[in-house]
C-alpha cells in the first residue's frame, strides 16, 4: 500500500498543502491578526502544561478541561517542552488536516475506484474551502479530529477494530461535544454499513464519554454548564433541559431548521462536492448530522459559516457519502479533470485567501512598533494587553486582554501592560484603549518602557 502511495502524487500533495497551510497560519500570527480567543487560550495552556503547572487559563478564566474536556492538550505539551512556541499549534494544525487525504485517497480505493479517482478525491477534499479557512481561524483541537475520523470510517471498513478503537479514542479527546458525531457515527456503521462490533463501541463509547464530559468534567472545572449551552438559551440553561424541549418545543426548532440563514449554510456547506452528492447513498451523512444541527439550532451566525471550525466534524461523512455515489456512479461529474475545475472554482469563491492582501493588513502601520515592543516583555510576569498582542506573549501564568465591555479596574495587578491605541483590539476601542494609557500615566508603579507609534509599553517600577 506504501509503495503505491509514493508512486502517485499523494505524498507531494499531502506535503505542499502542510507547507501552505502552516506559511499562512504563520503569516497571520506574525501580523498580529491571531486572537486571544482562541489562540491564547490554548497556547497558554499546552505551555502551562508542559512547565508542570495547571493549565488554568486566564483569557478565558477556567481551567482548560473546564472549557471543552479535551484532554489532548496534555499530549500536546509534550512538544513544548522541546521548545515553547505557539508554531507547534500550527504544524499540529497543518499536518492533521492535510494528512486526513491519506485516509480519503484509502476510502476511495477501497470503494472500487481506480488510482486516479482516489488522487482526485484526496484533492477534492484539500480544496474544500473550510480546510484552508479553519486553518486561517488561529488554532482548534479538532482539526486533529478530521484525520481521526477519516481513519475510523477506514479502519471499521477494513475490520480494524484495534485502530478504530484508537482513533475513536483520539476523537473523543479533541472535544466533548464530538461525541455525538462518535454516536451517530456508530449507528451509521451498525445499521447501514452492517458492522455490529464497531457500530455497538461506537456508540456506547459516545454516550459514556458525552455524559462525563458534560455532566462531571466540565462542570467540575468550569463550575457550571459546557459553553456551548449559552449559544442555545431559546432552548433551555443546560444539557439535559436543551436535550428535552428539542423534542418537546418542536415549533422553537422547526423555525430555525426552515429558514432563510439554514439554506445559505447549507448552500455554503454543500456547493463544493455538490456534483456528488445524489439521493442514491446519503447514508454516511448519518454521522455528521448531531453537529449540523447544532450549528443549524445555534444563535450564533459564525457557527454556520465556511471560516470557523464547527463544521470540521461533518466533512469526514460527506466525503465518505460522495466517494459512495461515485463508486456507484450517481454523479453528476464523473470525469477527473471537471471534477477538480469544480474544486477549483469552489476555493477560489470560498477560501479566504484574499484576507492577506487586506483584513490582514489593517494594523501593518503600527507592526513594527508592536514586534518591538513585544521583544521588551522579557520575563514571565504577568501581562495586560490587546487580543491580537496577547497570542504573542501567552507563556506565562496571568496575561488578559483589553476588554471594553469589562472595564478593567486593578492595572496593579499586572508587571506589563501593553497597549495599541490606533488599534485597539477586537474587543477594545480607541476610547477605551487611551483611557487605560491615561490610567498607566498616572499609577505611580508604572513607568513607560517604550512609545512609538501609538503604542504602549508600561513596565511595573520596582
Amino acid at each position: 500500500m506504501l509503495n503505491k502511495i509514493n508512486q502517485n502524487p499523494l505524498v507531494w500533495m499531502i506535503g505542499f498543502s502542510t507547507f501552505i497551510l502552516f506559511i499562512c497560519s504563520s503569516l497571520r500570527h506574525l501580523l498580529f491578526q491571531s486572537y486571544a480567543y482562541d489562540l491564547g487560550i490554548f497556547d497558554q495552556a499546552v505551555y502551562l502544561i508542559s512547565q508542570g503547572e495547571t493549565p488554568f487559563s486566564t483569557i478565558r478564566d477556567l481551567h482548560i478541561l473546564g472549557d471543552h474536556a479535551a484532554w489532548i492538550f496534555y499530549p500536546l505539551g509534550l512538544l513544548y517542552k522541546i521548545y515553547p512556541t505557539v508554531y507547534w499549534l500550527f504544524a499540529v494544525q497543518a499536518i492533521s488536516l492535510s494528512i486526513a487525504a491519506l485516509p480519503v485517497w484509502n476510502l476511495t480505493v477501497i470503494a472500487g475506484l481506480s488510482a486516479s479517482q482516489a488522487v482526485t478525491m484526496s484533492l477534492v477534499y484539500l480544496l474544500y474551502p473550510l480546510i484552508f479557512n479553519v486553518n486561517l481561524f488561529d488554532f482548534h483541537p479538532e482539526v486533529m479530529a478530521v484525520p481521526a475520523l477519516f481513519a475510523g470510517i477506514w479502519c471499521a471498513k477494513r475490520g480494524k477494530f484495534g485502530w478504530f478503537v484508537f482513533n475513536i479514542i483520539l476523537v473523543l479527546g479533541c472535544k466533548a461535544v464530538l461525541s455525538l458525531n462518535v454516536i451517530a457515527m456508530g449507528i451509521w456503521l451498525l445499521i447501514f454499513e452492517k458492522k455490529r462490533s464497531y457500530g455497538i463501541f461506537a456508540i456506547i463509547a459516545g454516550i459514556i464519554w458525552f455524559v462525563i464530559a458534560s455532566r462531571i468534567i466540565i462542570p467540575v472545572f468550569s463550575g457550571g454548564e459546557p459553553a456551548g449551552v449559552s449559544l442555545f438559551r431559546y432552548l433551555g440553561d443546560s444539557v439535559p433541559e436543551i436535550m428535552v424541549n428539542f423534542f418537546l418545543k418542536p415549533g422553537l426548532v422547526l423555525g430555525k431548521v426552515f429558514s432563510f440563514y439554514t439554506l445559505e449554510y447549507l448552500i455554503l456547506l454543500l456547493s463544493p462536492v455538490i456534483w456528488g452528492l445524489s439521493p442514491h447513498n446519503l447514508m454516511p451523512l448519518i454521522g455528521g448530522v448531531p453537529i449540523l444541527m447544532l450549528n443549524i439550532l445555534s444563535e450564533v451566525h459564525f457557527q454556520r459559516d465556511l471560516m470557523h471550525q464547527y463544521s470540521l466534524p461533518i466533512i469526514p461523512f460527506m466525503m465518505q457519502a460522495v466517494i459512495d455515489n461515485l463508486a456507484a456512479g450517481k454523479v453528476l461529474l464523473r470525469k477527473n479533470l471537471y471534477i477538480v475545475l469544480w474544486s477549483c472554482l469552489g476555493f477560489l469563491i470560498l477560501a479566504k485567501y484574499g484576507y492577506f492582501g487586506s483584513l490582514y493588513l489593517k494594523s501593518i502601520d503600527t507592526w513594527q512598533a508592536m514586534n518591538e515592543a513585544v521583544k521588551l516583555v522579557q520575563t514571565s510576569g504577568s501581562v495586560y494587553t490587546t487580543s491580537e498582542i496577547s497570542s504573542h506573549l501567552t507563556h506565562r501564568k496571568i496575561i488578559e486582554y483589553t476588554n471594553a465591555s469589562e472595564n478593567q479596574g486593578n492595572l496593579d495587578k499586572f508587571d506589563y501592560i501593553l497597549l495599541n491605541t490606533r488599534h485597539p483590539g477586537i474587543a477594545s476601542n480607541q476610547e477605551f484603549a487611551m483611557k487605560l494609557v491615561n490610567q498607566a500615566k498616572n499609577n505611580k508603579s508604572f513607568k513607560v518602557k517604550y512609545q512609538r507609534d501609538n503604542v504602549y509599553l508600561f513596565t511595573k517600577d520596582d
